[in-house]
């Protein structure tokens, strides 16, 4: 399955044309307004419990705010700094990525952005021409496809279920190829469904690409979130003779719960490092240096706050995923990365629930929002309509409550 981008009506002047038909057929970031209104009901008095946006629930950690305190004051953090990001965050970039996944880079092979969403777009838009095409395992987080179509590329989606764990197999991405082949994008551990590819499985993707020379565009956003006895693998150290055709976007938004200061980067080869910084010179200039400060502070530092988030989001998807199995018609693996859970309601599709027959996970996500003030969000946002995304990075009692909610509505379900 693959997406093109609509042309516009020719039969209308341009100068009547009021949003270009590259822009207007940008989907609204479906986790991001399923949090809006929950957001919203919730300012309105309403006793709702929000499961859709992926944002820690926990502050940044005091000596990374500390860090932002100390540059507010300092006047040279007022100014114009380089479009690509502060020499000294990009060193620090470079000796993190080495410290945490033994990937060896060089500071000029890193853009600084904001956020891992500008990252994502500057990656494909600095190596994508019209009519390429990115094979994209589904499920897909939302501005994956998106990102793709506004760089003039073509996404190819691929998709995984629950009986493989959400994970695609060379064979599939062998069966998407075609000569228009250019890249393809590999997520893990992966959002939506928390999927977490075991070093064998990425090894295997990584030579398929060599072995075609596509490129490869890795998002290692929750490299630290890993649970059990799974473990992240970065595909360029595992595989270094793929780091020339290699992309890799990261992030402070997840691993230090800042994603509120917008600092996310890029690393590359350096032609193409040079091109997506040449796009950010003129798209946005250079990221906030209050920012960039904090963000020296977070990737230079221990890990140790990063490691009590994770017991704590730990804890907190063994309980969801206990009860969502609980619920009949509901069928939810055990994500082993990221901290999302991504089951399967298939099996209430159809059935009457409180006067209603929802038949779609659409239409279900919007019934329990209506029904119990409870808010997920709908797999058609992920490119796999019939499962629901549950975002657990939110208090142990709220998660407990919510899903409570859910299962005493579900269970209601009547064929």
């Amino acid at each position: 399955m693959s997406a093109s981008t609509p042309q516009p009506d020719q039969s209308l002047r341009p100068a009547d044309r009021r949003v270009s038909a590259r822009i207007g057929a940008i989907a609204e970031s479906a986790t991001l307004a399923v949090d809006a209104k929950a957001k919203a009901l919730k300012a309105a008095g309403r006793p709702v419990i929000g499961f859709g946006a992926g944002e820690p629930d926990f502050p940044t950690p005091d000596y990374i705010v500390e860090a932002a305190v100390d540059a507010c004051r300092d006047p040279k953090n007022h100014r114009y700094t380089p479009a690509g990001g502060l020499p000294e965050l990009k060193d620090a970039i470079a000796a993190k990525t080495l410290r945490d996944s033994g990937y060896r880079v060089d500071a000029s092979q890193v853009l600084v952005t904001n956020g891992g969403k500008q990252a994502i777009y500057e990656a494909f838009a600095a190596i994508l021409d019209p009519g390429d095409e990115v094979i994209v395992p589904a499920p897909y987080w939302t501005t994956y496809p998106e990102s793709i179509q506004l760089a003039g590329g073509v996404p190819v989606e691929v998709v995984a279920d629950e009986t493989t764990g959400y994970k695609v197999s060379v064979e599939q991405l062998e069966a998407a190829r075609t000569e228009n082949t250019k890249v393809v994008l590999f997520v893990s551990p992966s959002n939506p469904t928390g999927a977490v590819y075991t070093e064998a499985e990425a090894e295997a993707i990584g030579r398929w690409a060599l072995e075609h020379g596509l490129w490869v565009l890795t998002d290692e956003i929750y490299e630290h979130l890993v649970y059990g006895d799974a473990t992240f693998t970065s595909l360029p150290a595992l595989l270094p003779e793929l780091a020339d055709k290699c992309i890799v976007v990261n992030g402070v938004a997840k691993t230090y719960a800042m994603t509120g200061w917008r600092v996310g980067w890029v690393i590359g080869p350096k032609d193409v490092i040079k091109a997506a910084t040449n796009l950010q010179s003129h798209a946005t200039s250079n990221v906030s240096n209050v920012a960039q400060r904090a963000a020296i502070a977070a990737v230079a530092g221990d890990l140790s706050a990063v490691h009590e988030m994770r017991t704590a989001f730990d804890r907190r998807r063994r309980t969801i995923v206990r009860m969502l199995n609980e619920i009949d018609g509901v069928v939810c693996p055990e994500p082993e990365g990221a901290f999302y859970a991504y089951p399967s309601v298939k099996g209430l599709l159809g059935k009457e629930i409180r006067g209603q027959r929802p038949q779609t996970s659409a239409e279900l996500a919007s019934l329990i929002l209506d029904e119990v003030e409870v808010a997920a969000v709908p797999g058609e946002a992920f490119g796999t309509p019939g499962y629901l995304r549950f975002s657990y990075a939110l208090g142990d009692e709220d998660l407990v409550e919510g899903i409570s909610r859910i299962q005493k509505l579900l269970g209601e379900a009547r064929d």
